[in-house]
């Protein structure tokens, strides 16, 4: 249980990491087409408040409790590259199955070719961020009187 605890616990701090990336992304004016909210908000039907709480949820539960059931069986020498090789996989995922359900088309290719480009880069940090807070949270602790 602590271990999914700790992918839980990870999972949101990766996604705050990841949340405040996609935020300056947009203040700074970068490819403005791609925002993950409001697509997942218009594939709900609901305000972008909403499209948060589903950003929230898929990264701290879904993709957080992922890592913690299967970071074992994930290639690497690190939680930071094993979180890396899940990012990737978070992200292929995302190509696959979300950005074509959001009308993106494959990859988000619809966006253009810079869309599949930055999200890939926003999930390897996403990843990296998730394996390292999972490696903190599931460390022992020294007792202190």
């Amino acid at each position: 249980m602590q271990k999914i605890s700790a992918g839980l616990g990870a999972g949101f701090i990766a996604t705050v990491v990841l949340s405040a990336l996609m935020v300056a992304k947009a203040m700074m004016g970068l490819m403005p087409a791609l925002d993950v909210i409001h697509m997942l908000s218009r594939m709900m039907g609901a305000p972008a408040f909403m499209g948060w709480v589903a950003h929230f949820a898929i990264g701290t539960i879904a993709w957080g409790g992922a890592f913690a059931l299967t970071y074992e069986r994930i290639p690497g020498n690190s939680l930071v590259v094993k979180g890396i090789a899940f990012g990737i996989a978070a992200w292929f995922a995302m190509m696959v199955l979300v950005m074509p359900m959001a009308g993106a088309g494959l990859f988000g290719l619809s966006l253009g070719v810079a869309a599949p480009v930055m999200t890939l880069l926003l999930h390897i940090v996403y990843g990296a961020v998730l394996g390292a807070a999972f490696g903190f949270l599931t460390a022992p602790r020294a007792l202190h009187p």
